[in-house]
Order: structure tokens, then C-alpha cells, then sequence
């Protein structure tokens, strides 16, 4: 495979060098390798007094953009959850078995990790509508298809399509937003984008129960069809298109498909007739499409991705098997079954919302201690990109320690909470779900910072590694607890992920580093080409 090309926003170094109080720190070769701009340089945003805004869109306007492509990115999670409670009905009138059934669910996770890969990647050179709008359509079909299905080798071919539907909206989503923000403000945005698309862990498992105990499972995919045509069209009609090798910052006139419908009524209020895109255009290849994963090959990203990976599966198994476990342990039915889920999404919502803003108040704590350390004004706003030694490592994952800590403590006496009272073990799951999900939003925008100029194919390639090892996990879970029992099962898991503890503390360590060795030998390549 050939080296990555380095995209526009990493041909300066960005890396952390200097310890920030407590934070980690470079060795003084490294150190001395690092420049850092004067405080006469900087404005609000890190820019330079004279450049424009990286993107022109106000604040409610990036919120609205958010709100769509989460909205969008809702059908990743809700297609996956809305299907947990029949699978007893689906084994009982396909009369296969339950580790039949669950297969189902392994084969949307290893398409929801696949197909997003290829998906970015076009993203990330035609654009972010157009790839949209396409998945939309193949999503729909699929739904349809699954609707009249009536074997157990249809479930599984449709549930494949369905997923290489789906599953493209989270790596697109994240582009959209690495697109339009800074550093600064992507923290918020990303937990708000997490928190809303998480909505699918919340409501899907109940909607999936109803629907399956009065309509049949069959009706879900119906359901689906309906909510993707809504959709769709809020894409069509309000979603302009923001790859910035089209769009730029947001002034360059748009056409074609890349316009939304409402411009063609309103205008483009922002456009300037003479404005073009800052960064070129890239052509579609095989190389285009294959070139993400290249970036597993990089041992900070992989360190990140592989660790949350983990976190990812441990969290996916306990789902997958909330099913089986309710309904032989409680009694449960398959609405009550839907309903148990609520802890589990609802931990996922508050998960993703609140760590959005406690990664903005770190970046901002973070910045100001490196202001103070560097002698510049306390209101200077830093980026890795004007101020390559922010160590942008330390201000993501500052908060990791205690939440990794207390979704091991919950996942080993998860099993045990089986033997008491419904309530402990539905409590332990909300436990689980914030834990998790606060690990993933932490992980999504570490991932965009450390590649901001190709944060769909970053995002596509972090969701490919956690849905390739979920599904294993997913496959293996039942045979797990049916040799060793829920109990152990569960304690095991925590275990697994206590052995992946040490992956933060060499992240924290040699992350920075290794991200100035890849910075360099990127600037090497450009200067040679």
C-alpha cells in the first residue's frame, strides 16, 4: 500500500510537545524540533488577523447542520437496537435457534463496519451530499426488502444492505462537522451529534417491542422506511454540501447537487461570486478508496481506535444479550424486553451530550494553562495547527482514567446483578452505556484532530475496527455465557478490558512523539512531490 497523502491541515507539524501542567511532555530533542507562533500572530480561532474564518456559518447555523446529519446518523444505532427485542420472535417463527437469530445482528456489525471505509472515503473527494443521498436510497430498498422477507437467508442478505445503507451516516455525519468547526468548539458539537444520533439507543429497543408485539417484526422495517424517507428529505431540501474541496469555508457558490433545494428559493447568503475552495479537489481512485486504512498502520491512531474498540464490544455484548438473559431470568415479554432497554439508551444520550461539553471545558482548561505556561494572553485561542506543541492528547483524554475505571467496575458486577431485582442490573446498564459512549465521543474527536482534513475516512476507519471486533464479540457471547454462565461471563469481560488499561498510559506517553515522526515524514513527502 502506498503512504498516505498528507492532507492540508497536517502539512504543519501537530503535535504535543510541552507538558501543560500535569500533562505529558516530548523528549527535549522533540521539543527542540517544535515552533511556536508569537502571541502578535494569534487571534480568536488561532488564525492569523488577516485570514478568514475557517468556516462563515454562525453558531445556530452549525447547530443546525448538526441537528440533520444527527438526525441522519440516528439509522446506525436505531436499525441495530430497534432489532434486539424480537429476536425471540424472530427465532420462534423463523424456527431457528437464538445463536441463529443473534448471526443477524453479527452480520449488520461486520457490514456497519466495512462499508463505511469505502463511504468516507468517496465522501471525502465528490462530498457529503451526494454520498448522503445515495446510502439514503440504498438504506430505503433495503427496508423494503426486509419488509416482505420470508426466509431466514433473506433476513441476513437485506440485513447486509441495510447496514451498507446505514452505517455510512456516522463517518459522513463526522466529516461534516470536522468540515465546519475548530478544535475549540468541535467538542460540544460532537457530544450534541452523539447525544441526538444516540436517541436510537434510547427509543429504538422500545419502538422494536411494540411494534413486534402487536404488528410482528416484520412492521419495524416498515417503520424504518418511513422515518429514512423524512430524512432524506430534510437532507435534500436544507443540507448544503460542506466538504471544504468544494464549499471552502462556506462562501464558494454552490451548484448542482451539491446545492440544497431551499438556496434555490432563499440563495446562498454567504456566497461570493469569486471565492474557490482553498484546498484541491481530489480525484476518485482505488487508491482513494483503500487509503484509510493506512492510517491503522499509525501507532497513536491505532493505540486510540483499538482501546475503544474494546470498550466498543464489551458494551455490544452486554446488549446483545439483555434479550435472552431478561426473557429466561425475569419472565419478560418482548414489549417489556424493548423497555428494559431505556437505561441502556438513555445512558448512551447523557453519555455522548455531557462528555461533548466536559471535552470542551478540558480543551479550554487546557489552553489556558498553556497560555499561562507560554506567556500569552489568556484569551489566545490555541489550534494544533498554529500552535503545533498544544497537546491536544492531554486535553481529550484528561477525564478517561475515572470513566474507563468505573465501566470495569460496572461490567464485572454486571452478571451478578442478574441473581437481584430488575431495577439493578437496567441501572448498571445506564452505568455502562454513559461510560462507554463518553469513551467513544472522547475517541471520535481525538480521531478528527489528529486527521482534520479527512475526518470522514478517520471516523470510517474507527467505526470499521469497533464493529469487525463487536461482531466477533457479538458472535461469541452467547456461547460464552451458555459454557461459563452470565456471572463469569461478564467478570471476564471486565478483566479483558482491565489488560487494555495500560494502551491510555502509552498513548499519554509516546502518542505525542509519534505524532510529530509522522508530521515530519508527511512534510518530507510534500517537499519531495
Amino acid at each position: 500500500m502506498s503512504e498516505l497523502k498528507c492532507p492540508d491541515s497536517l502539512k504543519e507539524p501537530t503535535v504535543t510537545a510541552y507538558s501543560v501542567n500535569s500533562s505529558p511532555s516530548l523528549s527535549p530533542q522533540d521539543e527542540k524540533r517544535l515552533p511556536t507562533p508569537s502571541s502578535e500572530s494569534i487571534n480568536l480561532e488561532g488564525q492569523t488577523k488577516s485570514s478568514p474564518p475557517y468556516h462563515v456559518f454562525s453558531r445556530s447555523r452549525k447547530l443546525q447542520i448538526v441537528c440533520i446529519v444527527s438526525l441522519a446518523a440516528i439509522f446506525s444505532p436505531l436499525s441495530s437496537n430497534i432489532y434486539f427485542p424480537a429476536l425471540g420472535e424472530i427465532s420462534r417463527e423463523l424456527n431457528i435457534s437464538m445463536s441463529l437469530a443473534t448471526l443477524t445482528v453479527t452480520i449488520y456489525m461486520i457490514v456497519q463496519g466495512i462499508a463505511p471505509s469505502f463511504w468516507g472515503s468517496f465522501s471525502d473527494v465528490i462530498g457529503r451530499r451526494a454520498i448522503f443521498i445515495g446510502t439514503f436510497i440504498v438504506y430505503m430498498i433495503a427496508n423494503i426488502a426486509l419488509g416482505v422477507s420470508t426466509n431466514y437467508g433473506e433476513l441476513m442478505a437485506f440485513r447486509a444492505i441495510q447496514a451498507a445503507g446505514s452505517a455510512a451516516t456516522i463517518s459522513i455525519g463526522a466529516g461534516v462537522i470536522g468540515d465546519i468547526t475548530t478544535s475549540a468548539e468541535r467538542g460540544s458539537l460532537i457530544g450534541i451529534f452523539g447525544g441526538v444520533r444516540m436517541l436510537g439507543q434510547g427509543v429504538g429497543p422500545v419502538f422494536g417491542g411494540l411494534l413486534s408485539q402487536y404488528l410482528g417484526f416484520r412492521a419495524i422495517f416498515w417503520f424504518l422506511t418511513i422515518l429514512s424517507g423524512l430524512s432524506l428529505f430534510s437532507i435534500l431540501f436544507f443540507l448544503p454540501e460542506t466538504l471544504r474541496s468544494v464549499a471552502g469555508n462556506g462562501t464558494v457558490p454552490l451548484h448542482g447537487l451539491s446545492k440544497p433545494f431551499i438556496y434555490h428559493f432563499t440563495g446562498q447568503k454567504d456566497a461570493k461570486p469569486d471565492s474557490v475552495p482553498s484546498t484541491e479537489k481530489k480525484k476518485v481512485t482505488v487508491k482513494t478508496v483503500f487509503e484509510p486504512l493506512g492510517f491503522l498502520g499509525e501507532k497513536d491512531v491505532f493505540i486510540t481506535l483499538f482501546f475503544g474498540a474494546i470498550v466498543y464490544t464489551v458494551w455490544s455484548m452486554v446488549t446483545s444479550s439483555t434479550s435472552d438473559l431478561f426473557e429466561s431470568t425475569y419472565g419478560l415479554n418482548t414489549l417489556e424486553v424493548g423497555l428494559t432497554f431505556l437505561g441502556n439508551g438513555f445512558g448512551c444520550i447523557s453519555g455522548s451530550y455531557t462528555t461533548g461539553y466536559l471535552m470542551d471545558y478540558n480543551h479550554k482548561r487546557t489552553e489556558r494553562e498553556y497560555c499561562q505556561k507560554h506567556n500569552l494572553p489568556i484569551d489566545t485561542r490555541i489550534t494544533t495547527k498554529t500552535h503545533p506543541d498544544f497537546p491536544i492528547e492531554y486535553a481529550r483524554m484528561r477525564n478517561t482514567w475515572w470513566i474507563t475505571a468505573l465501566f470495569i467496575v460496572c461490567t464485572a458486577v454486571y452478571g451478578v446483578s442478574l441473581r437481584t431485582h430488575l431495577a439493578l442490573p437496567i441501572i448498571l446498564q445506564y452505568i455502562i452505556a454513559y461510560c462507554a459512549t463518553a469513551i467513544f465521543t472522547i475517541n471520535s474527536a481525538l480521531v478528527i484532530d489528529l486527521y482534520p482534513g479527512a475526518s470522514a475516512s478517520a471516523t470510517a476507519v474507527n467505526n470499521l475496527m469497533r464493529c469487525l471486533i463487536g461482531a466477533a464479540g457479538v458472535a461469541a457471547v452467547q456461547p460464552i455465557i451458555d459454557a461459563i454462565t452470565a456471572q463469569y461471563a461478564f467478570i471476564l469481560l471486565a478483566g479483558i478490558t482491565i489488560c487494555m488499561v495500560p494502551l491510555l498510559a502509552i498513548e499519554m506517553r509516546w502518542g505525542a512523539g509519534w505524532r510529530l515522526e509522522r508530521s515530519e515524514r508527511l512534510k518530507r513527502k510534500e517537499q519531495v512531490v
